[in-house]
Parts: C-alpha cells; sequence; structure tokens
C-alpha cells in the first residue's frame, strides 16, 4: 500500500524518465537479441529458420578482404589522433576558463563554447564545404589574393583528418568541459590560498592544485575514450567522404552501412559490428587494468 502511494506521488517523474527507459530497452538491449545474426547467412525474409548457420565465417570474410587493413588502419589512427588532439583540449579550456575572475564573461565565454555541439553533423559539413570550397571558400580567397592555386581541401586526402580533428574540437571542446568545469568547482578553496601563502603563482596551482583536484575526472574519461580506439563516429565521416579521399575516409561505421544497408550483407555487416565490440570491451580492460595499476584509479 505505501509502495501504491509513493508511485502515485512520483508518478510524473516516472513519466519524464519513461522514454529513456524505453529508449534504452528497445535500442540498446532488446537489439543484443539480433547479433546472432553475425553467426548466420541471414536472409531477411526467411528469417532465423530460413538461415543457414555459418559459425564465425563471417568474421573469417570480412578480416580476409582486401579492405579490412586499410579500414581498421583508418578507423584506429583517426581515433588515436583524436585522443591526443581532440581529449586535452577541454580539460585546457576547462582549467583557463577557471581562472577567469569576471563571473559575466565567464557564463557567456562558456555558453558559446558549448553552443556547437548542438549543431548537427550535416550542418557542421556544409559550413566545412562552403568555407574551404576552392571556388567560392574564404580560405580560397585567401590563396587568390596570395597568387596561388586554391586547395580542394575536402578532396585531398592528407587534409581528411586535420579537418575532422579541427573541427570535432571546436563542435565538442565546450560541451566536453561541463564536467571538468564542475569538477573543478569542488576543490575546496582553501587549497588555492595555502598554495598562495607557499608562494605559488597561477601556473603552479593549476599544476598542484586544480589538476591533481580533476585528476580522477581525467582517468577515468581517458579510459572510456580508450575504448573507443576501434569506434567512430557514422556521420561526419560519411558526409566528409568522396570518391576522392575514400582511401583514409573509409572506416568502420561507414563501411558496416554500406555492408549492411547498400548491399544487404546484414550478416557481414552485424560480424562487423560485433567485432568492433569485442575490441572495444578489450581496450577498455586494458586501459582500466594499466590505470588501477598506475593511479589506483578505476571504473569497476
Amino acid at each position: 500500500m505505501e509502495m501504491l502511494k509513493y508511485f502515485k506521488r512520483k508518478k510524473y517523474v516516472y513519466l519524464m524518465i519513461l522514454p529513456v527507459v524505453l529508449y534504452f530497452l528497445v535500442f540498446k538491449y532488446w537489439a543484443m537479441g539480433w547479433i546472432s545474426i553475425a553467426f548466420f547467412n541471414y536472409r531477411l525474409l526467411r528469417g532465423f529458420a530460413g538461415s543457414t548457420f555459418v559459425g564465425i565465417e563471417n568474421f573469417r570474410l570480412f578480416i580476409n578482404s582486401l579492405n579490412f587493413a586499410t579500414i581498421i588502419r583508418n578507423t584506429f589512427l583517426l581515433n588515436l589522433y583524436s585522443l591526443i588532439f581532440s581529449f586535452p583540449m577541454p580539460i585546457i579550456f576547462a582549467l583557463l576558463l577557471n581562472e577567469i575572475r569576471v563571473m559575466k564573461f565567464k557564463q557567456v565565454v562558456q555558453t558559446i563554447s558549448y553552443l556547437p555541439h548542438f549543431m548537427s553533423a550535416v550542418v557542421v559539413v556544409s559550413m566545412l564545404s562552403v568555407m574551404l570550397s576552392p571556388q567560392t571558400g574564404f580560405i580560397a580567397g585567401i590563396y587568390k589574393s596570395m597568387g596561388l592555386n586554391p586547395i580542394y581541401f575536402l578532396g585531398t586526402p592528407g587534409w581528411f583528418r586535420p579537418i575532422y580533428i579541427i573541427s570535432d574540437i571546436w563542435q565538442e571542446m565546450g560541451w566536453s568541459a561541463i564536467i571538468y568545469i564542475s569538477a573543478l568547482s569542488g576543490i575546496n578553496p582553501d587549497l588555492y590560498e595555502a598554495a598562495k601563502v607557499d608562494g605559488a603563482g597561477r601556473f603552479r596551482q593549476i599544476w598542484h592544485v586544480s589538476l591533481p583536484g580533476i585528476r580522477e575526472t581525467i582517468v577515468l574519461l581517458f579510459v572510456m575514450r580508450v575504448g573507443n580506439l576501434m569506434a567512430s563516429s557514422f556521420e561526419k565521416p560519411f558526409l566528409l567522404q568522396n570518391p576522392l579521399n575514400i582511401s583514409v575516409s573509409e572506416v568502420l561505421a561507414t563501411y558496416t552501412y554500406k555492408m549492411g544497408m547498400i548491399q544487404t550483407n546484414y550478416s557481414l555487416s552485424t560480424a562487423i559490428s560485433l567485432f568492433d565490440s569485442v575490441i572495444a570491451l578489450i581496450l577498455v580492460f586494458m586501459a582500466n587494468t594499466i590505470s588501477r595499476k598506475l593511479s589506483d584509479i578505476s571504473l569497476f
């Protein structure tokens, strides 16, 4: 009876979280039952009953395919460079923002910085296409004003990764910095006062107070980021991809889409996704083990 009264009292709260619960149940848990497609020569109209069980044949086909080495290299390098350059930027931004003493200016900067996060990949890529166009882009205008031939950035394989990473930093840096800003706000102000008394300047305070104060947050997010070294978002690589840069822009996510949705090879695409998930799980365990041994901080 008491439980029923409690649910009636909190019914609007549960109604608010219901869409989130349904989302995870349908797209995260119920969908896991279809992983078995990877072990079948699956036919959509026949279902599992009319499909042949092939074991690990789909995994073997993917590993032995001509595209395997290229796709793995592209995915790994894109995420590795993103880890090296994108991961530290929110930390640096949060530390710099924490040093601003004018609260109104600080709030304006923080708000402007995380607004790009809410822009879709389609909008971001459209902006890049306009800015980097060799005919009408403003960068092309700078090249022409200097008497140089404009570069077709989006069609040059060597520029794909820099464009992807720089645009990713711009879009996600402010939003990712929020968790570090929250961690910095939890540091005891007396520690800064003690550091000032000891003669520490602003840089020393950051190094000896701010960074140690958010060390656990950095390590935990780093461990989770390492798990994505073999994963990549689909939208931006797919939208930036064209026949000229496909040698470096073809990653696991785009290749899986082409195998499943374009070539309707659902078994192979599911096997690739499962392969990616297993590698990500192994990387998370490895990073977590190393973190626990070096810093006594771990996810589990």
